[in-house]
């Protein structure tokens, strides 16, 4: 079984798995300015089996396709080679290996989504419904461990007290897993209430008395200056940061956060290189802060809202030339590609199983969804 190389996981600002944020785009952005490694989004085991591994000439991206219609299940591309983690919801572990096994040549490691409080994926077994399910949740993590050949991580939410979450923690650990992540909330807390801390020091300093895996801090960490605070409160190897960075992708600049004007510029600009969906562009546009707190409410917010087009969004903020001359040099990479090599082509649409264009245009504070 070929193996891939282990993961660095100490000393890290990474970016957090999102749902219809982790995209390529913001990976890549999020790479850019600083981060060290990137999650995806969620993808359900059942979605990625069955996809077909496709090279994009055009694009330059490696994207996997599904079914007749060929959705996107999952797109990657050489920058983010050996960072990108990808996040998997599943509760069988066998449907995990085969997924994980699926798309194994194009990420450097598996992480497995403990901490979802959402419907859908409770009432299938997945995310948080994984804590208090001990065993299938130790059957997914050794299965993996022991056949994937990739480095295989865990992302779980507080218990409601120390000893149950230490207890969980410790099987975790005894699978053989390479990295923990905690998010410092329980299943039932919001993003809104405050992340508990002070809760996860224990939790690590238990983990150092008996392994040497790191464990990566999550919960209202927003930019690079909050690190240091965070990583002396709760002794965590690593940081994550998910709202910050999807507020601006800039949260991992060492120097300080990029005015909204030209984080959105470049965020934009990465969605042009790749041909990102249009209801995923226009969903992540909206999920930025524009420094108004008031933002929903503004005339660029509302005429972003309004837009049914790609063409339409890259008009208001500037960058119709930008796209127009990259859509040309695609439509030369097409043409000048081997036929025989490329089943893509540029009338194949960037479409995704579950983002109908009603939910990019739903006010940001009903759909944002970390795990």
């Amino acid at each position: 079984m070929a193996t891939h190389p282990d993961i660095d996981y100490i000393n890290k600002a990474v970016l957090a798995p999102m749902v219809r944020i982790g995209t390529l785009p913001t990976r890549l952005l999020a790479l850019e300015y600083g981060a060290d490694l990137v999650w995806s989004e969620e993808l359900v085991d059942k979605r990625i089996i069955g996809s077909i591994r496709q090279y994009n000439p055009a694009t330059k991206t490696v994207d996997y396709r599904k079914g007749q219609a060929k959705a996107l299940t999952f797109s990657t591309c050489e920058k983010e080679k050996g960072k990108v983690i990808l996040q998997l919801g599943t509760a069988d572990a066998d449907l995990a290996l085969e997924a994980a096994l699926t798309v194994k040549q194009d990420v450097a490691g598996i992480d497995v989504n403990c901490g979802c409080p959402k419907k859908f994926s409770v009432q299938g077994g997945m995310g948080a419904a994984l804590l208090t399910n001990p065993e299938n949740l130790k059957k997914i993590l050794t299965k993996l461990v022991d056949h994937s050949g990739m480095p295989v991580s865990c992302k779980i939410r507080l218990l409601d007290t120390q000893e149950e979450t230490i207890n969980l923690v410790r099987m975790i650990i005894s699978t053989g897993v390479k990295a923990l992540t905690v998010h410092c909330r329980t299943r039932d807390q919001r993003p809104s209430e405050k992340a508990k801390w002070e809760r996860l020091a224990e939790i690590v300093d238990f983990v150092k008395s008996i392994s040497d895996v790191p464990v990566i801090v999550n919960g209202d960490v927003f930019k690079y200056s909050d690190i240091d605070e965070v990583k002396k409160i709760t002794h965590a190897d690593s940081v994550m940061i998910a709202r910050g960075a999807q507020l601006n992708p800039s949260a991992f600049r060492k120097e300080g956060l990029l005015p909204f004007d030209v984080t959105i510029q470049a965020f934009l600009k990465k969605c042009i290189d790749v041909d990102n969906l249009f209801q995923n562009t226009k969903y992540c546009v909206l999920c930025m802060s524009t420094d108004d707190s008031n933002h929903t409410r503004s005339l660029l917010y509302s005429s972003t809202q309004r837009t049914k087009t790609l063409e339409q969004l890259y008009e208001i903020f500037g960058l119709t030339e930008y796209h127009q001359k990259t859509m040309a040099e695609h439509r030369a990479r097409i043409e000048a590609s081997d036929p025989a090599e490329n089943e893509t082509s540029m009338t194949t649409k960037r479409d995704r199983e579950e983002s109908p264009e009603k939910e990019a245009e739903e006010p940001v504070e009903k759909k944002l969804k970390t795990d």
